[in-house]
């Protein structure tokens, strides 16, 4: 039987961790004695989740600003966490951001910029990091992509193209990197209370009333707190899991699509 992966003692990085999930995963880990590199390109937010770990939990944890789409910063910010941390054992990519709009209605800069965040960010942060992940003698590398990873809804043309993009970047990694010592974990959260659908950026010229009605219908589907979804992802990566469905309704929809993968959406759309 595989051995659970130790989390006490070790370093996490994780991206996103102001607020959401990436803010449950670095207080689940916390609470297992691990110390903590906090990005986010919110720096005060990414403060308080550190302070939070640091005076609830008596473990070191450093804040930095980050926007995962810059390359140079990310570059610079892995020479900064080998320099003050000593390594990185743990990486959880989780930076992300939210764009409503169907495939019409976005403009392509839009398009792009939601690229560089949710896709091209993990990668350049995966290619930062994975030397120093390498050279640990346990480590995980977590990639967050989405239940719509597993489902392209309309009007998220954008967002779902991000997301099977991590899904698929990071499976093929998982099989480059069978029999190292770096393990992989993909995580598809379902409908997690997040701010990411409150803060989605709105396409240019779209009517105020309908956009309003698409964030309550979305925020109606956010029901998991973030605590309970970042606790069962660092379960996860405790048991090295290759995969996890955060949620009822995420294992759901993993299902319909698997016996529907064409008509799924027919079953799934919100009535």
């Amino acid at each position: 039987m595989t051995q659970p992966l130790r989390l006490s003692g070790r370093t996490a990085v994780i991206t996103g961790a102001g607020g959401g999930i990436g803010r449950a995963i670095a207080l689940s880990l916390a609470r297992r004695g691990c110390g903590l590199a906090l990005a986010d390109i919110d720096l005060a937010a990414a403060q308080a989740t550190a302070g939070a770990a640091t005076r609830d939990h008596g473990v070191r944890a450093e804040a930095y600003r980050l926007d995962v789409a810059d390359r140079p910063a990310v570059a610079a910010f892995a020479g900064q966490v080998a320099t003050g941390h000593g390594g990185t054992d743990i990486l959880v990519n989780n930076a992300g951001v939210a764009l409503g709009g169907t495939f019409r209605q976005v403009a392509e800069a839009d398009f792009d910029w939601l690229m560089a965040v949710n896709f091209t960010g993990l990668v350049q942060m995966t290619r930062a990091f994975l030397p120093l992940l390498s050279a640990s003698d346990d480590a995980r590398l977590v990639n967050l992509s989405s239940i719509f990873g597993i489902v392209a809804p309309p009007g998220q043309a954008a967002y779902a193209a991000s997301k099977f993009a991590v899904r698929g970047f990071t499976e093929a990694l998982r099989h480059e990197l069978a029999g190292t010592r770096v393990g992989v974990t993909l995580v598809h959260p379902g409908g997690v209370a997040t701010a990411i659908a409150a803060n989605a950026r709105p396409p240019a010229g779209a009517d105020a009333t309908t956009l309003a009605e698409q964030k309550a219908t979305a925020q109606r589907l956010l029901r998991m707190p973030p605590d309970q979804a970042g606790e069962i992802i660092v379960r996860a990566v405790e048991q090295r899991r290759d995969r996890v469905l955060v949620g009822r309704d995420a294992q759901a929809a993993e299902l319909i699509q698997r016996l529907f993968p064409t008509r799924y959406w027919s079953l799934l759309r919100p009535r």
